[in-house]
């Protein structure tokens, strides 16, 4: 088996398994329970909350943790327009943005918010200057993401945190569910207010996220009830996730250098090849790796559906995808390829390669041979 589908969600390290099995049984306490039980919960929760924090270069009570990068956007896309509806109604976003910063902007549409969504380039990517263009004086927020999880578009977030500066009554959000593991994610460094991260991305466990949120930021909670999380978001925490995320932030971190650039080998080496094979359209950043993630790589056979040949090299036991996990489902050309100025044939066409540390290149040798045979047999039937 090849599994090229990483973007969608990684294989959870064995490591980390363990450690979400070993506090599953061993530290079953509630964290708000006020016996023993719950007190070595909420031990272990706290110094889960320390790691997360020193693997992002902030404090740990600007971390809330969550379900994943979904309710993470959603928090902080609402939390914002709800706690600054005073100061203004107007957001700002990018068009290739995941599904969960795009639909929520298009919820807050509904309720009476003004939302920008602002255009990028042919790779995919934002030009700073229209984030400044598209400022208002009642911006309250601007969400941008680090990678974009289809083309692998670095977008330049530092360069509009910079430009944020300028505006201090306009909070900055970043989404780096897609960055974290391959490439430094630094909020404080960009200057992001908020940024969303989601374990199941880098080798940890389904159903456990984080929402960073800068000291003196208030956000009207999504989810209210108990109070967990300093009132910020309720709900009795997901501790075993959580450590076990803990556990995976603090690997992802340790290995970053290595992952990235054997990662970054493995893309040059598919490109190479694909660049060569007759009828291969690369789709977004190619050889300018400063606006390149090192895992990602989003490519099209222009006249061939892309889940016909996605099924056909699933019979080879090689995985892949035709776009975002979240919206591969719905048969249609993807949103985020349409943006970058891409027909409706290319961007209907498109597969996503996305690579973890632990594939190799004999993976990739292997994968082009079965493209070298499958390609040519499924034009000759689309012919016919």
């Amino acid at each position: 088996m090849i599994y090229f589908d990483n973007s969608a969600t990684t294989l959870p390290n064995p490591e980390v398994v363990k450690v979400y099995g070993e506090v599953a049984q061993q530290y079953f306490g509630n964290p708000s329970s006020l016996h023993k039980l719950g007190s070595k919960a909420a031990r272990l929760l706290a110094q889960s909350r320390q790691v997360a924090a020193e693997s992002l270069g902030v404090l740990p009570d600007e971390i809330i943790f969550t379900s994943g990068g979904t309710e993470s956007n959603n928090a902080a896309l609402k939390g914002v327009a709800w706690q600054y509806r005073n100061r203004g109604k107007h957001i700002i976003i990018s068009q290739v943005e995941h599904s969960s910063v795009y639909e929520a902007g298009k919820q807050l549409e509904e309720m009476g918010y003004t939302v920008t969504y602002v255009p990028v380039d042919d790779e995919g990517r934002v030009a700073p200057s229209t984030i400044e263009q598209a400022m208002r004086d009642d911006t309250i927020l601007v969400s941008v993401m680090y990678v974009n999880n289809e083309l692998g578009t670095v977008q330049p977030v530092k360069e509009i945190g910079d430009i944020l500066s300028r505006y201090p009554k306009t909070l900055f959000h970043v989404d780096a569910v897609q960055g974290f593991g391959k490439l430094p994610v630094e909020p404080s460094r960009w200057g992001a207010d908020l940024l969303s991260l989601s374990a199941h991305k880098f080798h940890g466990v389904r159903g456990v996220g984080l929402l960073y949120v800068r000291k003196g930021i208030r956000l009207s909670p999504l989810i209210i009830g108990g109070g967990q999380e300093e009132g910020r978001r309720s709900g009795t925490e997901n501790l075993p996730g959580i450590v076990a995320m803990a556990k995976a932030m603090r690997m992802a971190k340790e290995s970053l250098q290595r992952n990235r650039e054997h990662m970054e080998t493995l893309r040059h080496h598919l490109l190479s090849k694909l660049e060569n094979f007759p009828g291969c359209r690369i789709n977004g950043p190619q050889k300018n790796d400063s606006c390149a993630a090192p895992h990602i790589i989003n490519f099209s056979f222009p006249g061939l559906k892309s889940e016909v040949v996605l099924h056909a090299l699933e019979e080879k036991e090689i995985y892949l995808s035709t776009q975002s996990a979240c919206s591969s489902r719905q048969f249609k050309p993807s949103r985020v390829l349409l943006a970058a100025g891409m027909d409706a044939e290319r961007a209907g066409s498109s597969l996503r390669v996305s690579f973890s540390a632990s594939n190799i290149l004999e993976e990739v040798d292997r994968f082009m041979r079965v493209i070298e045979e499958t390609i040519p047999n499924l034009a000759k039937i689309m012919r016919v």
